[in-house]
């Protein structure tokens, strides 16, 4: 990835244009989503660099809004599905149906696309329908077609799916599997706005309707736009940094932190570190550069990661965060130094050390003899 494809001048120009584009784009999220600038930057980065997005927070967050409002800007078509424990796999493919063809009166099937044929898909609480639904979802997400009466068939470029749960309400849900979750680049977590924030939105939307937004790219723009981030130069540096970072959440890879082999049971695979490294690229097209730069890479860590690594039972009882963890592990491998906050951090692991401590304590059995 440090050599990337040569970059001709008509896409040097529409580097030098991004920040612009970016800005533009941005306003006018903002326009409609209060609060979210944090969400909307995550969202760009991802799309730009050809991943998916899992979003949790609680319901009546603008999830759906945000990503209707990417596509107007994009003139993309939109596609929402509303994910249910009922929903068949033939319902967001599409289906063969049985036509007569009046002139000829000759019967043949013919195929009705699905919601999964468009360009932006919000998959709206994707853990409440059953495994072989997610999975055509993944075949669409992974390989860019879907399989019907054992016919692929390839869906128009670009195919984004942001993809939400909601983690408060967990009973009848269908959990994720890892190998799903690692198809996703980015996890983003959104929680209630502020005061402020949430003054403003309640005072926009009960005092006007919803104006249309103007398209400010065309598809065939983009299309080269989303070809960028292959022309962005990696220096070696942040690829070691990476693939460090990443060996360094297994518990089992020789040397691991001690906070990994306490606080995890399972670490980020190759996967992870191609999603850091896709990321950090999509970021600097964002600035208008042509090369991946430190602070890209601080950004992206975080998104691409936290759902890649499994919570050991002590780290989950104590409801510690899987970015705690992280930024724990990035400062013992010296990756991160972090700052004040992070200093004043209680050290992870209390029920695991008072369970040890229990344990040293406890006397030992005595057989009776009986």
């Amino acid at each position: 990835m440090s050599n990337p494809a040569p970059i001709t001048a008509d896409e040097r120009e529409l580097l030098r244009r991004m920040p612009e584009i970016a800005q533009e784009l941005r306003t006018g999220l903002a326009e409609r989503v209060l609060g979210q600038d944090e969400t909307i930057g995550q969202l760009l980065t991802c799309f730009i660099a050809g991943g998916h997005t899992l979003v949790v927070g609680v319901p009546g967050l603008a999830k759906t809004l945000l990503i209707r409002s990417l596509a107007e800007l994009l003139d993309l078509d939109f596609s929402r599905i509303q994910f249910t424990p009922d929903l068949m796999p033939s319902d967001i493919t599409g289906t063969s149906i049985l036509i007569q063809d009046e002139t000829t009166q000759t019967r043949q099937f013919r195929f009705r696309p699905g919601p999964l044929f468009t360009n932006l898909l919000l998959a709206d609480e994707i853990n409440r329908t059953p495994p072989k639904t997610q999975s055509a979802l993944l075949e669409a997400m992974e390989e860019g077609q879907v399989t019907t009466m054992g016919k692929s068939r390839k869906l128009d470029p670009p195919f984004f799916v942001l993809a939400t749960q909601n983690p408060i309400e967990q009973e009848g849900t269908y959990t994720l599997p890892v190998t799903q979750l690692d198809r996703f680049l980015y996890q983003i977590e959104i929680d209630y706005p502020d005061h402020d924030t949430e003054f403003q939105v309640v005072a926009m939307t009960t005092a006007r309707g919803e104006e249309p937004l103007k398209s400010i790219l065309t598809r065939d723009q983009v299309h080269s736009m989303l070809a960028l981030p292959m022309k962005v130069e990696i220096p070696q540096t942040i690829q070691d940094r990476a693939v460090r970072l990443a060996r360094a959440t297994r518990p089992d890879e020789p040397g691991a932190p001690a906070t990994t082999k306490e606080m995890l049971s399972w670490g980020a695979g190759p996967r992870g570190v191609q999603a850091i490294l896709s990321a950090a690229r999509a970021t600097a097209v964002l600035a208008g550069r042509d090369r991946v730069e430190p602070a890209d890479y601080e950004l992206v860590v975080g998104p691409a990661l936290r759902h890649r690594v499994i919570l050991s039972y002590h780290a989950e009882a104590e409801q510690i965060p899987p970015d705690r963890v992280l930024r724990r592990i990035r400062r013992e491998i010296g990756d991160w130094k972090g700052g004040v906050e992070e200093a004043r951090e209680p050290r992870p692991g209390l029920l695991s050390r008072l369970l040890s401590k229990a344990a040293d304590t406890t006397p030992p059995f005595r057989s009776t003899g009986l």
